[in-house]
């Protein structure tokens, strides 16, 4: 029995001799802590920036890694002679952990102090300030927009478009996707949308790589033309990069303690690829406020990158601001314009963007759209938001009407027998008139047929195969059943001294000249059929809709006998 107790005595000495020494026990817990450090930055990569909250998490995680090593390499818990008395296994713990506990607490000390700051409670107003913006008149400020200008497509359109072009590219399909990621710009004055290839997988990566991925795609957006577009060089910085060429990896360990948000790929007028990276701050408190004051454009073939401040950001670069960020910083002012309180338990003016947005190009520039309806969501909006993505000027227009779903219901019921789905719409300007268009989809996702909606007046909705049959359509209607207080008449008598004709998507068009009138009213067969009829030197009387021009619209036309 003595002998059993000796033998068990020198084995518990043996374990305590083969224990890490403290100096060696602190060396091999910073390098581990060192290795767990720079692994987990390599693949979570968080800004070094005290308003990146990622890096709380980051920083919080050392000092436990630090601590955890450290008890481990101590022995003390090895034998069970060692875990028998609690009381002094919570004074080793409490002892070992100290620091780290401190470290840890005081990041979170900043943590919740700086959410705390940053509440709307208390910094409503400076959040309701986020977007600046002016009012304006629609009809003043947007011009009607010619047909070569109109996007056709939605994204779900342009990458059912993009992967069918892949698809009859033998020496591609087979090594790469094409990314969903479309982005819509204003490229050499017309709306495109444009997004680039992805490796397959990992093996394929790795059979590519030294060239690089070989295109992108661009899909017009008005005659929905998808083409590749080679690029010799190859495309070495995306996402699609699993490692050092990753975009969001190479920027970061470029930019270390800069906050990106999504980058944006686009192409400048040369067809050149760049990535567009938003610098975003946090303007309110410590976390909140989240806007974006630059944007550093990468070359996506050679890597080369500048950083922009937002105000000299170049005139190509179509997409700093993204419609999300837009969207957040005017609900924050329709929210909080009238104080927290307000927003919670009288709400007065509380007001919301609409649950979509669509994008137009003006300008050479591309802007955001979106409806702004109250807060009880009744279906109707106040409004419209405009907004240029590249400076971020932002118009409210006051126009009220059916907020954009219902004109979407609208279109639909013109077509209800062909189940055809309509695009969230865009807002135009259409003879004078702020109008829903959208495109009408089938179950294939192609379009077949296009609509128009006036605002105001929702009812007054037309369907067409072609553009130009919709406008047409929806110009007969308006002045069929515009509200006589928003429509003026003129009424013109004459003798007829000249009648000329066209057909024009499908409709044949009457153009009247009265004696020796220099200008022509100009009258379709659909709204009058007596145009049909009318002979040189028959006297009428027209009703004219335009005073000013060469053709001036006609409402009506009559034959006299007088």
């Amino acid at each position: 029995m003595k002998k059993g107790v000796i033998n068990m005595t020198k084995r518990g000495a043996a374990a305590k001799k083969s224990f890490i020494k403290k100096p060696g026990r602190i060396l091999i817990s910073f390098l581990v802590t060192l290795v767990f450090g720079l692994t987990y930055f390599f693949f979570s990569l968080p800004a070094i920036n005290f308003q990146e909250p990622a890096l709380y998490a980051f920083l919080s995680l050392l000092p436990v890694v630090y601590a955890a090593t450290n008890i481990y390499l101590s022995g003390r818990f090895r034998t069970p002679a060692s875990r028998s008395d609690p009381k002094a296994i919570g004074k080793f713990l409490l002892s070992a952990s100290i620091v780290p506990i401190i470290i840890v607490s005081g990041l979170l000390l900043v943590y919740l102090i700086g959410n705390l700051v940053s509440a709307p409670i208390f910094r409503a107003k400076t959040y309701s300030q986020l977007l600046a913006f002016d009012t304006g008149e629609f009809l003043a400020d947007v011009q009607e927009i010619s047909f070569d200008q109109i996007p056709m497509l939605d994204k779900d359109s342009a990458v059912r478009l993009g992967d069918r072009k892949l698809g009859e590219l033998s020496d591609m399909v087979s090594q790469f996707e094409v990314s969903a990621n479309y982005s819509q710009i204003n490229f050499q004055n017309r709306p495109v949308r444009v997004t680039y290839l992805q490796y397959g997988d990992v093996i394929k990566w790795l059979n590519n790589r030294s060239k690089g991925l070989p295109a992108y795609i661009i899909v017009d957006m008005v005659t929905q033309n998808a083409e590749v577009i080679r690029v010799p060089e190859g495309i070495k910085y995306s996402p699609s990069e699993p490692i050092f060429r990753n975009l969001t990896r190479y920027l970061r360990f470029q930019y270390p303690t800069t906050m990106f948000g999504d980058p944006v790929f686009e192409i400048d007028e040369e067809g050149t690829p760049y990535w567009v990276c938003p610098k975003i701050v946090k303007t309110v408190g410590l976390f909140g406020g989240t806007t974006i004051d630059g944007a550093v454009l990468l070359n996506a073939v050679t890597g080369e990158s500048q950083y922009y401040l937002a105000t000299e950001v170049p005139g190509w670069v179509d997409r700093v601001y993204s419609a999300d960020l837009i969207t957040d910083q005017y609900n924050y002012y329709g929210k909080y314009n009238k104080g927290f309180f307000n927003s919670i338990l009288g709400q007065r003016d509380v007001t919301v963007t609409t649950a979509g947005y669509n994008y137009i190009a003006m300008n050479d520039d591309v802007f955001m759209y979106t409806g702004v309806t109250s807060v009880g969501s009744d279906e109707s909006n106040i409004g419209f938001l405009l907004v240029n993505q590249r400076t971020k000027d932002a118009t409210f227009y006051s126009i009220a009407g059916a907020e954009e779903f219902s004109a979407m219901n609208s279109a639909q019921g013109l077509v209800q027998d062909l189940r055809y789905t309509a695009t969230f719409p865009l807002l135009l300007n259409i003879a004078g008139e702020p109008t829903y268009f959208m495109a009408l989809k089938d179950g294939a996702g192609l379009v077949k047929m296009f609509a128009m909606v006036h605002v105001q007046y929702y009812q007054n909705a037309v369907t067409g195969a072609t553009l130009a049959e919709c406008e047409e359509r929806y110009k007969a209607l308006l002045r069929k059943n515009e509200p006589t207080e928003i429509q003026t008449l003129t009424t013109v008598t004459g003798s007829l001294s000249e009648i000329r004709t066209a057909v024009i998507g499908g409709n044949s068009y009457y153009y009247l000249r009265l004696g020796e009138d220099p200008f022509y009213y100009v009258i379709s067969a659909a709204n009058s059929e007596v145009a049909v009829i009318l002979n040189v030197a028959d006297h009428v009387e027209i009703a004219a809709i335009d005073v000013d021009g060469d053709l001036r619209r006609a409402s009506s036309v009559a034959r006299r006998e007088d």
